[in-house]
């Protein structure tokens, strides 16, 4: 039996076609410029997103502090969700590295900011404060996917204020798939967008910062400062094309599976979940009882979980529907 791992969609491993990619990889010293793969991956993904340039990064915490620092100065400031990856989830790189300060507000239910809210935090032209220059949104956001008619409003909202817009785009391509538009259609609105390649997609590493050409640039400079100049990344980069290429849409397995395992778990007496809220390839669950027990349980059969009675769990590329079935049967077992 394999393992059913539901912690995260990070844990997937690279396919046999994808691997066979990496090995075909044409490679050349990234930092001179000269790997055709990540060039050909960084024109792709600007393409895709509508941006004229694209920058491979190994992490999209790596992608999303290039960003920050691109965007902001020191002793300027962010607004930014309480519960944002870029803020909770990151090491606090922005305020560490770059100086920059965040200003964090409580998400609404649906995974957006309130636009109304943010104004007031944007700080006055005054020496006494920081300089308010970026909002950053997070598509998705625990698995919710922000509305084409927000994203539209947001752009009004900072061109109003005289603000950038970043995207942290981790799961942007599940949130293109539930929508069903093409990408560009999300990411028009934002000034700059980071891509996750490792998630949803299936690659073993990445993420690909995209925005204007003068950006970027500036953007390639701090990650060299950072430490993230790589050089034959063309094997690399050649696991995120195939994903690009290969497994977009079938992140819609994903959501169907999602959403089974959701229907499943709330015939539980003990589990408290609503079906109707999941929307992509995230799910969550309030347990009651012991969650150690119950991680226990379903680790020898085989199946990992996160240890938290508020319980996240994540379909992805490895996960089958017939895994699906057998979870659901585990977690019956455990609950009877």
């Amino acid at each position: 039996m394999k393992w059913i791992d539901l912690r995260s969609d990070t844990v997937t491993k690279p396919t046999k076609p994808m691997l066979e990619s990496m090995v075909r990889a044409e490679v050349g010293d990234d930092v001179y410029g000269e790997d055709p793969t990540v060039n050909l991956l960084e024109k792709t993904a600007a393409k895709i997103t509508g941006m004229e340039a694209g920058l491979f990064c190994a992490s999209g915490t790596q992608s999303n502090l290039l960003a920050l620092m691109a965007h902001c100065n020191r002793g300027e400031e962010y607004i930014v969700g309480q519960m944002a990856h870029t803020y909770r989830y990151e090491g606090g790189g922005a305020a560490v590295l770059g100086s920059i300060q965040p200003q964090p507000l409580d998400f609404e239910p649906d995974g957006t900011l309130d636009l109304a809210k943010a104004a007031q935090f944007i700080k006055p032209d005054d020496f006494h404060f920081a300089k308010t220059k970026l909002l950053c949104l997070e598509n998705t956001h625990g698995g919710k996917v922000l509305p084409l008619g927000y994203l539209a409003q947001a752009r009004t909202f900072v061109d109003d204020h005289k603000l950038l817009l970043h995207l942290d785009g981790a799961r942007v391509f599940n949130a293109a798939v539930k929508l069903n538009v093409a990408l560009e259609q999300i990411t028009r609105h934002f000034d700059t967008v980071s891509c996750c390649l490792s998630k949803g997609l299936g690659a073993p590493v990445g993420s690909v910062l995209c925005g204007p050409e003068d950006f970027i640039q500036k953007a390639r400079r701090w990650r060299k400062v950072l430490g993230g100049g790589m050089r034959q990344a063309g094997i690399l980069a050649a696991a995120g094309l195939y994903a690009l290429e290969n497994h977009v849409n079938r992140l819609e397995q994903d959501h169907e599976n999602a959403r089974r395992l959701a229907a499943g778990l709330s015939k539980i007496d003990g589990i408290d979940i609503h079906p109707g809220g999941v929307q992509t390839n995230i799910l969550f669950a309030n347990i009651k009882g012991d969650i150690g027990k119950l991680y226990q349980h379903l680790k020898t059969k085989k199946i990992l979980i996160d240890q938290s009675n508020h319980l996240r769990l994540v379909t992805h590329l490895d996960i089958t529907r017939q895994d699906i079935d057998q979870t659901i049967g585990v977690f019956h077992s455990f609950f009877m």
